[in-house]
Order: structure tokens, then C-alpha cells, then sequence
């Protein structure tokens, strides 16, 4: 089998270069390769655009369901005190109606609005009980709402049978805002917000836990594919097995750390020129809705991008941006090891899926716990933990230091991704010299034991 120069993926001429002259031109070529490609630029562009079409509808489709969600209630009073005290708001419009029960159910129906029949009864007090008649199933959050303003309506009315005054109720009715505070190594005091820390915590769960196994499984397939065509077997003429793993693992990892830089800058560019263009009192109901509307009452003559960025204050920025940076060059480096030591192994995607099971299990199991036990206690025993297991650390200490991580256990954690990584990729070496040569014979794990041996 013949190939011409063309069409090789790498030059001929790495046989005359030194040993990190020819790792460094494949990582030239790994990396050039990719960021030319087509498929490179538009998720790069893309996905920023996507972030900000998602943030968008989401607020779009906040106030929509509002809109959607408005309630006509027609109210039939049997007792008669409690119809001129309902009161209408953004989300339910109160009309006394005196007309019977029966023509109210056919015109409901009958109506392309959301309507529904209130019915109060005469022993309302003794069974504290109403009737609400629709269509169709009743919005819960209009029940809850029509619930509260009755069940305050008899309060009232028993705090005046008891000669309680309600105005003097309500103006002793403290409301308390809580300025969390947190201590710094040096004993200074800073803002703390543990919203803010969450959501960080969280989505650099989502990221890591997506980046590690999409680029890990890139190194894979492009290991698969060489050596399902043959190329492998002139590349090794030029240069040994060792050089040309990291060469793709390190090669690939550069496009990875490339996308992110500009996936950071466009997002947050479009996100923030976003958030102030957008409609305040939209923001306003969906922060309501999602039970924000505190944080920005805390700030209410500034837009909601300048909150955000102002609630950003209580987190380190910098320090997240690159222990983010860190732990996904060491945690990529470390996978990718495994992923290409996989890919040599097997003769096609299809045979590799019963050794990318057990890879991904500790990525998978991290990611699910970050969501509760993590965030919720990301100082406690389990989550300390995790962050010192270099197959769940790239994961784990990410979510953890948005809240505050000791330096040490920052830097512990660190090395001692770095020295499995190490490890790793000595034994995956060994199975990556013999597996990429091999061809037509399935791999187990009995048979790659014996290839590290060799």
C-alpha cells in the first residue's frame, strides 16, 4: 500500500527532527487540522449565539406564560362578604357574577380565554372549603393564589371579632434582609452569595463533564481512524508510538483550551449587552417567578447585568478562571490518555464501547453528585474527597471553589492529577505501542494487562 505525501497526516521529514521537534509538528498538525475545519468555526461561533437565543427565550417565554397563564374568575358569592374584597392582580381578574351556576359552565366552556367559576359557600367559615369550576385543569399556582387571598380575608375578619386592629398587624410584620458575609485567610470580611456560587459551581460541572468527553473521545476517533486505514503503519516509521499519543492528546487539547478562550469572551460579551437591552420589567417577572426577585430589589436603581456582575464581586473571578483552566488541562490530559490508549486497542467505535463505559463512570458519577450533595455541602467529607481522587477532582474541585477552597488542597489536588496523569500515560503507552498494530483481533482486558507487560 502506497501513499503520497498529500495525503499523509503528517510530513515525511519527522524522521530527520529531534524528539520534541516531532511532537511539536504533530501537535502543529492536530491542531491545525481542526481549527481549519469548517465544523471548528461554526461551534465556536455558534454555541455563544445558542447561550444567548436560550437566554432570551427564556425570559420571552416567561412572559408569555404569564400572558397565557391569566386567569378570568367569575365569582359566585353565596355568603357575600368575601366577592368586594378579592382583588385582582398580574395574574387572575375578579368579576362578580350574578348569574346562575349553569349558564356560568356553558360559558366558560364556550369561552377562548382561561376561565373558571369561583363558588363560595354560606358555611365557608365552618368548612373552610370553595369550589373553583373550569374547563380544564386548574393552573396550581391560580389555586394557590385565590387560596391566599381568601384565607387572608378570614384572618382579617377574625382579628376584628377579636378586637385586634389588622392595621397595627401589618405595620409590626418585620422583614429581614439577610448580607451574608464570609471571612477571608486574612480575617477580613467580603460578600458572600451562595446563589451565585451554585449556579457557577453547576455549570462548570455541565462543561468540564461535556468538554472532557467530547475531546477525549475526538482523540479516540482520530486513533480509530488511522489505524483503520493503515496510515498508522507509515507514521510509525517516523516516529515512535510514545511521541505521536501526545502529540494528538496535547494537539487536540490546544483546540479545546482555544474554544473555551473564545467561548468565554463571546458569551460573556453577548450576555452582558443582552441582559441591558432587554425589557427591565420582563427580567423583573422572571426573576419573580424563579424566586430572584430579592437580589434585585437589593439593587433597584441598576440594570440586571450590572447586578449580575455586582453579585460577581463575591466570588474570585480569577481564581476560578484558571484553576477552571488547570483542572481541564490535567483532567483532559488524563482521560485523553486512557481514550487514546482505548483507541488503539479496537478496530472500530462499536468495539470501544465496552471500555468507555467503565472511563466515563467516575466523570458520571461526580457530575450527578455535584448537583446535590456537592453543592449543598461542598466543604463536607464527600465532596473534600472527591476533589483529591484524580478521576473525579477535574469535576469535583471546580464545583467546590466558587465557595472558597483552601489554597493547599487547590494545589494537592492539582498535583496529584498530575502525577496519575503521569502514570496513566506510561501504561497507556505501553498498550498504545502494541494496540495500534494489531489488527482483526478483538482487545479485552485480559489481553491488555498482558500488553502492558510486554
Amino acid at each position: 500500500m502506497t501513499f503520497s505525501s498529500s495525503r499523509l497526516p503528517y510530513p515525511i521529514i519527522l524522521k530527520k527532527k529531534s524528539i520534541m521537534h516531532k511532537i511539536l509538528l504533530i501537535i502543529q498538525r492536530e491542531y491545525f487540522s481542526r481549527v481549519k475545519k469548517k465544523s471548528f468555526l461554526l461551534m465556536t461561533f455558534l454555541v455563544p449565539l445558542f447561550f444567548i437565543a436560550l437566554y432570551g427565550g427564556i425570559f420571552y417565554l416567561t412572559k408569555k406564560s404569564f400572558k397565557d397563564a391569566h386567569a378570568h374568575i367569575y365569582i359566585l358569592d353565596q355568603h357575600g362578604d368575601f366577592a368586594p374584597q378579592l382583588k385582582s392582580d398580574p395574574n387572575i381578574t375578579f368579576t362578580v357574577s350574578n348569574r346562575p351556576l349553569r349558564d356560568l359552565k356553558i360559558q366558560i366552556k364556550d369561552d377562548e380565554q382561561n376561565s373558571s367559576i369561583l363558588v363560595i359557600p354560606k358555611n365557608i367559615y365552618q368548612n373552610s372549603a370553595i369550589e373553583l369550576i373550569s374547563a380544564d385543569k386548574a393552573n396550581i399556582t391560580i389555586q394557590n393564589s385565590i387560596a391566599r387571598q381568601l384565607e387572608g380575608i378570614i384572618r382579617l375578619t377574625e382579628y376584628k371579632k377579636l378586637g385586634i386592629d389588622p392595621q397595627v398587624l401589618v405595620s409590626v410584620q418585620p422583614h429581614i434582609n439577610v448580607n451574608a458575609k464570609e471571612l477571608t485567610e486574612d480575617g477580613e470580611e467580603k460578600n458572600s452569595n451562595t446563589g451565585i456560587a451554585m449556579g457557577i459551581g453547576v455549570g462548570l460541572a455541565i462543561l468540564v463533564y461535556l468538554s472532557l468527553f467530547l475531546y477525549g473521545v475526538q482523540v479516540m476517533r482520530g486513533v480509530i481512524e488511522e489505524k483503520s486505514n493503515r496510515i498508522i503503519e507509515v507514521i510509525i516509521s517516523s516516529v515512535k508510538p510514545f511521541q505521536l499519543m501526545m502529540g494528538k492528546i496535547i494537539g487536540i487539547g490546544m483546540v479545546g483550551l482555544t474554544q473555551f478562550l473564545l467561548w468565554i469572551i463571546l458569551t460573556g460579551g453577548l450576555i452582558f449587552l443582552a441582559t441591558n437591552l432587554l425589557n427591565k420589567e420582563t427580567v423583573e417577572q422572571a426573576a419573580m417567578q424563579q424566586g430572584g426577585m430579592q437580589a434585585m430589589q437589593q439593587t433597584p436603581n441598576s440594570g440586571f447585568g450590572f447586578g449580575i456582575l455586582q453579585h460577581l464581586e463575591s466570588v474570585n473571578v480569577t481564581e476560578i478562571i484558571i484553576c477552571f483552566f488547570l483542572f481541564f488541562l490535567a483532567g483532559y490530559l488524563l482521560y485523553s490518555a486512557i481514550f487514546a490508549a482505548v483507541g488503539s486497542a479496537v478496530d472500530s467505535e462499536t468495539e470501544a464501547n465496552q471500555f468507555t463505559m467503565p472511563i466515563t463512570m467516575p466523570l458520571l458519577l461526580t457530575y450527578v453528585l455535584s448537583f446535590g450533595v456537592i453543592i449543598n455541602d461542598p466543604n463536607g467529607p464527600i465532596a473534600t474527597w472527591l476533589s483529591f481522587i484524580p478521576f473525579t477532582s477535574p469535576i469535583a474541585m471546580l464545583v467546590r471553589i466558587p465557595f472558597g477552597v483552601p489554597t493547599w488542597q487547590i494545589a494537592v489536588s492539582l498535583i496529584i492529577l498530575i502525577i496519575t496523569f503521569l502514570l496513566v500515560t506510561w501504561l497507556a503507552a505501553k498498550i498504545y505501542r502494541v494496540g495500534i498494530l494489531i489488527y482483526g483481533k478483538k482487545a479485552n482486558y485480559k489481553e491488555i494487562m498482558k500488553w502492558m507487560k510486554y
